[in-house]
């Protein structure tokens, strides 16, 4: 990263409004004029390619037939309900029980009488994939690989009869140390979850002390049977015990709240926060954001519902590496009961610095359920679940949310004193509506206002932040915005935040970022695990990744630096073949990317893009 652009002498450029029109403009001796798309059907789903085999099908004239460059415009939007690129079976697997046996090591037996994995490791080692690497990156890390003669590294560390070979010295210094991940579920907790035996009482007498609907209901009942009383002493006497009896046997006595004074604080001033992303948004990526400079991150988004339940997919949300010295959570729901019993659970049971309320979700499934921007419009619910969670908490309460649901109807800046009073400790406002989903510029000038509506808590804007001239606009333009909030602008140039920091544009090389995917092959190896599994998990989510990652457009090729989020460039080759590969928006591409990293993908692999658009080449 030698290659750097200084843009902090000259800030007249930001301050100004951007003039350009949303089509980058590439050096022309880098455009490729002569490029014809084609279809690459191996990234179609089985619907698609039988709308083409229909159309070429028809017993049309040669000139009506639709021409292979116009079948962009049958392909348009998502591939939804996208199956998992792989699935191993588990009759070709070795089980997970025995597969770490060490030579000097009891032998270990398989008491399941239904495991459907194989139990013999001679018969495993004949039919195991290849390995992808040399050398084993957690066998060197941590002196023993838990995935043993699973292993796809096991050259290093396995007999020839599949035996894990341990490394102890180095092993027992790793025991040593605490744990670099950490709020992994304990098998206890995840039983008592599953068997409804925690203790919520604390939560579930919070929630129905603010319940404004039964609280109006009992307070109307109790003043239609109260008596006519002239004397004022004894009037306010029967009142105040009235006010006790209106909410039930539950005082307010009983529940000892937090001052704030008493709470963690976080000093959120200036800060930039990795936005939770769901999907990509891993424990993973966000160490390598965490490298480059990310002062603040948060996990992905997590179903409250599903967290109470002790749901082992869940709880991997919520993991949290030692580099992430300030984590939070993210969580969504749509009752305020379930959500303040998640928030207290997390608070007790797992290692956080805040929980995040997610308000902007705009997915369909979600927003029909009423959690995320569904929960905009549910005042009286939105209430209770922001009073309850904060005072239920020793640590902050924040809440992320969209400027409203419809583009002409923008509610955020109404909710704002709302929330503050509530007990929010900061808001994170994503500057578009449900409606717009990642559509149309982000509006920072409402954003502003909302930060002018909340005061004194602090106001964190998202939205099309790609380089440090985004970050000086909103400082110079919008004085009440305390943060940013970086998703995309991450995933396509995740030293985004070191070049904020730096004050400057990196020029970074096609070298330097294929390194920062082999960064990311180790970490996703660590996390996932290193066996077949493993590695094709790792993958999957590289793909998510490379997804947004190949939409960064090199500096040294740019007529006018520095990119914009809205803007979308020509075909292109790069400064040489590697970068012209990782430009390529074309997923067999990313597939042979991964390949370069991870091995040849097994057969019966098919990644299918999110977008439909990516099945062009």
């Amino acid at each position: 990263m030698n290659n750097t652009i200084d843009k902090s002498e000259n800030l007249s450029s930001v301050v100004n409004e951007d003039k350009r029109t949303g089509k980058c403009a590439i050096k022309l001796e880098f455009i490729v004029e002569d490029h014809v798309r084609q279809l690459s059907k191996e990234c179609l789903t089985i619907n698609d390619k039988e709308k083409i085999e229909k159309i070429n099908n028809e017993d049309e004239p040669p000139k009506k037939k639709m021409r292979e460059d116009d079948r962009r415009d049958k392909l348009k939007g998502q591939n939804k309900a996208r199956p998992p690129p792989f699935k191993a079976a588990k009759e070709n697997n070795l089980c997970p029980y025995i597969c770490d046996q060490g030579i000097d090591e009891i032998e270990k037996k398989c008491t399941n009488q239904k495991c459907t994995f194989m139990h013999s490791r001679i018969d495993y080692m004949k039919i195991k994939p290849n390995d992808i690497s040399e050398e084993c990156y957690i066998f060197n890390l941590i002196g023993k690989c838990q995935r043993g003669a699973s292993c796809r590294m096991g050259s290093q560390h396995l007999t020839n009869d599949g035996f894990n070979i341990i490394d102890k010295e180095k092993y027992e210094k790793y025991q040593q140390k605490s744990p670099t991940v950490r709020n992994q579920i304990k098998k206890d907790l995840q039983e008592k979850l599953r068997k409804y035996k925690y203790n919520f009482s604390k939560a579930e007498k919070i929630v129905k002390l603010n319940n404004p609907t039964k609280n109006n209901d009992n307070k109307k009942q109790s003043l239609e049977n109260e008596p006519i009383i002239k004397n004022t002493a004894l009037n306010s006497q029967l009142v105040d015990s009235k006010k006790e009896k209106a909410i039930g046997a539950i005082l307010d006595t009983d529940i000892i709240k937090l001052l704030p004074s008493e709470k963690k604080k976080i000093e959120w001033k200036n800060k930039i926060l990795l936005s939770p992303l769901t999907t990509v948004g891993n424990l993973p990526f966000r160490r390598i954001c965490k490298e480059y400079g990310a002062d603040i991150t948060c996990g992905e988004m997590s179903l409250a519902p599903r967290i109470l339940k002790g749901a082992q997919e869940e709880w991997a949300l919520i993991k949290r590496h030692e580099t992430e010295d300030i984590f939070g959570v993210q969580i969504c729901g749509n009752n305020p009961g379930v959500l303040t019993r998640c928030a207290q659970l997390l608070n007790q049971e797992s290692d956080i610095d805040f929980i995040d309320l997610n308000l902007g979700c705009p997915i369909d499934l979600i927003y029909k359920q009423g959690s995320g921007c569904g929960m905009l419009n549910r005042t009286n619910i939105l209430e209770t679940v922001v009073k309850s969670a904060s005072q239920i908490l020793t640590i902050p309460f924040t809440i992320k949310t969209r400027t409203g649901i419809y583009m002409d109807k923008p509610i955020a800046h109404n909710l704002m004193p709302k929330f503050r009073d509530w007990g929010a400790a900061m808001i994170n406002i994503h500057g578009r509506s449900r409606e717009q989903r990642y559509t149309k510029l982000a509006d920072w000038g409402y954003i502003e206002k909302c930060a002018q509506a909340a005061n004194p808590i602090p106001i964190y804007g998202a939205g099309d932040i790609l380089s440090f001239d985004d970050i000086m606009k909103i400082k110079i333009n919008y004085p009440n915005i305390s943060g940013v909030s970086i998703g995309r602008g991450a995933l396509i140039k995740p030293w985004i935040f070191q070049e904020i920091k730096e004050k400057k544009l990196i020029d970074i090389t096609s070298g330097e970022r294929f390194d920062i995917l082999k960064k990311y092959t180790k970490y996703g190896l660590e996390h996932w695990g290193s066996d077949t599994r493993g590695v094709e998990t790792t993958r999957r989510f590289m793909l998510e990744w490379i997804s947004f990652l190949h939409r960064y457009i090199p500096v040294g090729i740019l007529e006018h630096p520095p990119q914009r989020m809205n803007e979308r460039p020509p075909f292109y080759r790069g400064r040489d073949e590697l970068e012209t590969l990782m430009a390529s928006s074309n997923c067999a591409d990313w597939i042979k990317i991964s390949e370069m990293l991870l091995g040849k993908v097994p057969d019966g692999f098919h990644f299918l893009p999110k977008h439909k658009a990516n099945s062009w080449k």
